[in-house]
């Protein structure tokens, strides 16, 4: 036996679900005490800011050190075959995910929003999901098709083409940015 402590599978896993209960904790925090500070409204559009700028430092980072591109979920169902890791779908050498036949069950952040019945601020969160694809390539966003904090039982995405408009509007951090993921958007109202 090694001098290493050694950790369990599962302890390690119960630790990094409670790392993800804490980020979405730490993102409610926040985000009430904008609502608190500057009302509805002004709130809802720093918030939405803060996502992009999240997003961008998470893509960077994805880019410079290879950060894996998934989040914090119990599974990812690629072609009704269940994965840990999206990196571990087997694929062709020219061949890409479809998006269209991948789901992501149980998110982690997700389920603290909705114990806490804080889906409307959650969603906010995941801005950060068109952010950091947009930061890695500008040219695509990675939308939500089904949101597990908009009702559905999973979620799921699409790669989109973005508008010039849309790219400014990132680049520069506009508030029409928030149109980007239209799921999103439309379930806030």
């Amino acid at each position: 036996m090694s001098d290493k402590e050694m950790v369990s599978i599962e302890d390690a896993v119960a630790q990094v679900k409670k790392t993800a209960a804490r980020l979405a904790l730490l993102h409610l925090g926040f985000s009430t005490t904008l609502l608190k500070e500057f009302g509805e409204e002004k709130a809802k559009e720093l918030i939405i800011k803060s996502m992009v700028e999240y997003g961008k430092l998470v893509g960077k980072h994805q880019k410079q050190d290879n950060l894996p591109a998934y989040g914090l979920y119990e599974k990812q169902s690629y072609k009704n075959k269940d994965f840990i890791d999206i990196r571990n779908i087997p694929l062709s050498e020219n061949e890409s995910v479809d998006f269209e036949h991948f789901k992501v069950y149980g998110c982690e952040l997700a389920k603290t929003f909705i114990e806490l019945q804080e889906e409307e601020l959650g969603r906010l969160y995941c801005y950060v999901d068109a952010a950091k694809s947009m930061a890695e390539d500008p040219d695509k966003k990675f939308i939500h098709t089904d949101c597990l904090l908009c009702g559905d039982d999973y979620c799921s995405f699409q790669y989109s083409p973005t508008s010039e408009k849309e790219k400014e509007d990132f680049k520069n951090n506009n508030r029409d940015w928030k149109t980007i993921d239209p799921l999103l958007f439309e379930k806030k109202k």
